[in-house]
């Protein structure tokens, strides 16, 4: 938006209408297109109206007269100021037909109507025979003012200037198209020196009795001169006074005519003051039925002053006559003052009626009385229309249901068939907020002595009884349409009981219910009303507000309960082997935050902020423990959802003929098998655990929401809870089966360690144990490479605890078997080193320290095997290695 337009000077600054008038300034619109708007005195010329530049405009004044402001309006910069004025003043217009004492220009008067916005509309063509250029880069007009003083480019001008002209209209001109300008000048002059002789011969006679009538009149100049003498102008003079005398005396003879006039209406008015009084009855009844009260007032009391005390009896008869027809009067404008519905003014000018008539009601009173009865009979027959509505037709559609379409978060709502609570809560908000003004303005105009009658004593109680009862019943009807719990039972039946939709329907409504009741209420603060009756409503908007936000939490919570897991892995980023499930629940908590945010926490006049309140602090960190809770039971119900169909594993050993069971498939080919799915729920717990609950703390607190660190404390111990659960779980589906294989694998093919079977490589049961680790390491890895350091320690410490229960069980040890033994044990303590943890070398040590010690040459043959198993085995030492 640029900056408005400014007009500094008028040239000139006063004329008749139709005047050319140069308007300068500043930033009077950047182009043609850019100029909007100009009004010269009030009045619109933008049609008769030329943009030159930034500092000028060309206008033609309008019909306007007196004096006024100059008003430039453009579309960069908007409406403008004058600093100068403009005078308009009307010029009596003389036509060929009538007198005038002055020469008149037999020109073609200037017409108003639609002008075209070109210059050739009020300006001359080029002489030149070129286009005027349209630059803004012209020589601005003070500069040439400076150069040319007292001159202008104007062609018809005395004071006209070749030089401005050719700098103001041809600055970027060619030469050559100079030259060919001036021979186009010269033959047009040359055309019209001929055009004036052929005109000349064309009207010889014209002419000819033109100058015969000139010498006429010089001949009959010279005749009069002696007579009349050089001093024509006294005999006119004289004629002058003459006449100024005969006019006296016709104005004498008027002035005797009106004294004459005068004497015979005085006698006419006193003949006629008695018909009066006799002919009031007729013209009460007449100006009744027009409406004119005003005349009927004015008659009555002029004929009470005149006859008030009048003892004759005819006098008498006709004022009863009189009297009967008022009383009739009264009565039937005091019905009319308690007829609904009636403006203010109509029930103010009534009231003033029944005041000059001495009518005996209180009409003020019976005016705050009636509108209070009309509010509550209204609000009764909203809600029992809305009533007969409570069950409408399903097929039933209402258009105005737009406006909540922003708010429908679920899609089995259907937005187009209002609830009759909803439908009779907009209307009543509407109804008081039209009313209730009335009420008030009337009782405020009683109190103050505006309407001239006497205020009885106790009348300020009972108009505070009837402002609060108005009120009173507003507020309960909405409560019982939305919040009938906030009701004593009796109030429930009382107030209405329209039928509540359910959560999810109700939920879209309610913001732009609560947006319905805050404008009743800032229409209630405006007119001034006392805190008693407005903290009526401040308390119920309190209680709607924590209803709405308890609802759209609740409502939040159903949403979350009935998320499903698509069990599709996102591999992308920090967080691998998390799904769309905590992202789905962040949105649902995110979008739940702005409704709340724009529709509950926001703050109008006289509110509070809501979370000042504890009552709703409380509320609302419930409903979020909720919220968390219910999203906690989702990852928990994901985790127990176990198949047995799939969970068959007997033993993890392919020495005794049993299949590996991570490599089976689930039963339905996108959905994975049930270690897959307790890694992936372990994935998600960890993620809304460290990342997920810290984005809603942030979009809570950027929400304008208090802290709420003790409902996000207890859901991150529930996760850790859980998580230690499914972790115990998945442990359980492969730590168990894996460490059952390896004593039957161990004494396998009938070995046992008294034997004296020299030992050339680590036993067959030593390399199923570490390929079975590597296949949960690729397990895990798949899923989710980041819970590695959460599982396979685990796992390690299982399996060397048991190769410690084993190791401990044998009875004898021979030279070979304790030999074997150690290689063994060695080995799988040297391959599992990576994620060994405390524990798991304790028990490994301890495995070692429960077989026979060994000579130099025994152990320089454990040492022998451990380094070709290494050296054999190298890819499952890499798959095995940890990460730093």
């Amino acid at each position: 938006m640029g900056p408005p337009p400014i007009v500094t000077g008028l040239s000139p600054n006063e004329g008749a209408p139709g005047t050319l008038i140069k308007i300068r300034g500043e930033n009077l619109g950047k182009s043609p297109q850019d100029l909007i708007g100009l009004t010269i005195c009030g009045v619109d010329c933008l049609l008769a109206a030329e943009w030159k530049s930034e500092n000028k405009i060309l206008a033609i004044s309008g019909p306007i007269k007196g004096k006024g402001d100059v008003i430039v309006t453009t579309q960069s910069g908007g409406v403008g100021s004058c600093n100068v004025t403009f005078k308009g003043f009307h010029i009596a217009t003389i036509g060929p037909m009538k007198e005038s004492a002055v020469w008149v220009e037999e020109t073609e008067p200037y017409s108003w109507g639609r002008y075209s916005l070109s210059p050739s509309s009020y300006q001359q063509e080029d002489p030149l025979g070129l286009s005027v250029e349209d630059t803004e880069k012209k020589v601005p007009e003070e500069d040439l003012l400076t150069y040319f003083p007292n001159k202008n480019g104007d062609i018809t001008s005395h004071n006209f200037s070749a030089r401005w002209f050719l700098l103001e209209n041809h600055q970027a001109t060619s030469f050559n198209d100079l030259q060919a300008g001036l021979v186009h000048l010269r033959r047009k002059v040359q055309g019209q020196k001929e055009g004036q002789l052929s005109f000349l011969k064309a009207n010889i006679g014209a002419v000819m009795d033109q100058v015969d009538t000139l010498v006429n009149l010089k001949e009959r100049y010279e005749i009069d001169l002696p007579k009349v003498g050089n001093e024509p102008t006294l005999k006119l003079e004289k004629a002058i006074k003459e006449s100024e005398h005969e006019a006296r005396k016709l104005f004498d003879e008027v002035l005797s005519r009106k004294d004459r006039a005068e004497k015979t209406r005085n006698a006419l008015n006193v003949l006629s003051r008695f018909r009066f009084l006799f002919c009031l009855p007729c013209v009460i009844d007449r100006n009744v039925k027009k409406g004119d009260y005003d005349i009927v007032i004015n008659d009555y009391i002029r004929v009470k002053n005149l006859f008030c005390k009048t003892d004759v009896p005819i006098f008498k008869t006709a004022l009863n006559e009189v009297e009967k027809r008022i009383t009739e009067l009264q009565i039937k404008l005091h019905e009319d003052l308690q007829t609904m519905p009636i403006t203010v003014e109509q029930q103010k000018r009534l009231i003033r009626y029944l005041v000059n008539l001495d009518a005996p009601f209180d009409s003020a009173w019976d005016a705050i009385k009636s509108r209070s009865d009309y509010i509550n009979k209204k609000f009764k027959l909203i809600y029992n229309y809305h009533k007969s509505l409570d069950k409408p037709d399903p097929k039933t559609k209402n258009g105005s249901a737009s406006k909540y379409s922003k708010y429908n978060k679920t899609p089995n709502v259907d937005i187009t068939i209002i609830p009759a609570c909803v439908n009779f809560t907009d209307e009543i908000c509407i109804s008081i907020t039209e009313t209730f003004p009335d009420l008030w303005k009337v009782g405020q105009a009683y109190f103050s002595g505006e309407l001239q009658v006497k205020v009885e004593a106790g009348r300020q109680v009972e108009y505070k009884h009837i402002v609060m009862n108005v009120i009173e019943n507003f507020c309960k009807f909405v409560r019982a349409s939305l919040i009938p719990n906030s009701l004593d039972k009796g109030e429930r039946g009382q107030f209405g009981s329209l039928t509540l939709p359910e959560r999810d329907e109700i939920a879209l409504y309610l913001p732009e219910l609560l947006h319905s009741v805050r404008t009743a209420y800032v229409t209630l603060i405006r007119l001034d009303l006392p805190n008693e009756a407005l903290d009526i409503v401040s308390l119920l908007l309190l209680d709607l507000r924590i209803h709405c936000m308890s609802i759209m939490f609740q409502q939040t919570t159903e949403q979350i309960k009935q998320l499903t897991e698509t069990w599709k892995i996102n591999y992308n980023g920090k967080f691998t082997g998390v799904t769309e499930l905590p992202i789905q629940f962040l949105n649902l908590i995110e979008g739940m935050i702005q409704i709340v945010k724009e529709s509950v926490l926001s703050t109008e006049l006289r509110e509070v902020g809501l979370l000042e309140n504890q009552m709703a602090q409380k509320e609302m960190e419930k409903q979020l423990n909720n919220i968390l809770t219910a999203f906690h039971n989702v990852l928990n119900n994901l985790s127990s959802s176990e198949d047995y169909d799939e969970c068959e594993n007997g033993v993890v050993s392919q020495l005794i003929g049993t299949p590996v069971s991570s490599h089976k498939t689930g039963s339905k080919s996108n959905i994975p098998i049930w270690e897959h799915r307790l890694l992936i729920t372990l994935s998600n717990c960890l993620f809304t655990k460290g990342t997920v609950l810290d984005m809603v703390a942030e979009k809570f607190q950027q929400g304008g929401f208090p802290s709420l660190n003790t409902p996000l404390n207890n859901a991150k111990v529930l996760l850790e809870h859980l998580e230690k659960s499914i972790l115990d779980k998945y442990l359980e589906q492969k730590s168990d089966p894996l460490v059952g294989t390896i004593e039957p694998s161990m004494y396998l093919g009938r070995f046992d360690w008294h034997l004296t079977i020299p030992p050339s490589d680590i036993r067959p049961y030593i390399k199923e144990c570490i390929n079975n680790l590597i296949n949960v390491h690729s397990e895990i890895i798949h899923i989710s490479p980041s819970l590695l350091n959460a599982v396979l320690p685990q796992v390690v410490e299982t399996v060397a605890e048991e190769l410690f229960r084993l190791m401990s069980c044998v009875q004898k040890f021979s030279r070979e078997g304790a030999v074997q033994a150690r290689a063994d044990i060695s080995v799988l303590q040297d391959f599992l080193s990576g994620y060994s943890t405390e524990k798991a070398s304790n028990y490994f040590q301890e495995a070692l320290d429960v077989v026979p010690p060994l000579d130099r040459t025994d152990a320089i043959l454990v040492e022998d095997i451990l380094r070709q198993c290494t050296a054999r085995m190298k890819i499952q030492v890499l798959c095995l290695k940890r990460k730093k």
